[in-house]
């Protein structure tokens, strides 16, 4: 998935600056998501908790049919981007974002919060990019809106080195 790509700092309190806007709009917090969802593709999937590894690059989720949620970055429904990472696929099957290539603009994804709130996003659309151009200003980059990026592998698989050569990115905003 991302492993290997950069990431940016994670996030501080404060006005939100994007692309040139500056907004000393305040939002209120919202739970952290426990599940995510999209109809489309089948999938329903609990959230693991992710992080940072040792090396700076994003945790990628420990089992192949959970998806995680990048913890330092938005929260799903906050201002910016909410980042969840879940594996295409692995030596035993299809992983949980298995079909995410092929998903369509206008598909929603629900996204369930511990507080029991959901909220709904809608995919706008979907790239795949070579991991060794990883477009992390394009992923991690503070919004004014709350959106959301799903990424998982895709392309050729590269045999020594043991993954995928690209990367699948599905970008959604808040319905």
């Amino acid at each position: 998935m991302t492993r290997g790509s950069p990431l940016p700092p994670a996030g501080v309190a404060g006005p939100i600056v994007a692309r040139g806007f500056r907004s000393e709009q305040t939002f209120p917090e919202v739970a952290e998501p426990v599940r995510v969802r999209i109809p489309a593709l089948g999938v329903d999937s609990r959230l693991q908790r992710l992080g940072r590894e040792r090396d700076g690059t994003i945790a990628v989720p420990g089992r192949v049919d959970v998806a995680g949620w990048y913890h330092l970055g938005a929260r799903p429904g906050q201002p910016g981007p909410a980042v969840i990472l879940g594996h295409v696929d692995s030596t035993t099957g299809p992983g949980v974002f298995a079909g995410l290539a092929g998903v369509r603009p206008g598909s929603p994804v629900l996204v369930e919060r511990a507080d029991g709130s959901e909220v709904t996003f809608r995919i706008t659309g979907v790239s795949r990019v070579p991991k060794a151009r990883f477009p992390t200003g394009l992923v991690y980059a503070p919004t004014l809106e709350p959106t959301l990026r799903l990424v998982t592998c895709g392309g050729g698989f590269d045999r020594a080195r043991g993954s995928y050569r690209d990367n699948v990115i599905a970008f959604a905003d808040l319905a």
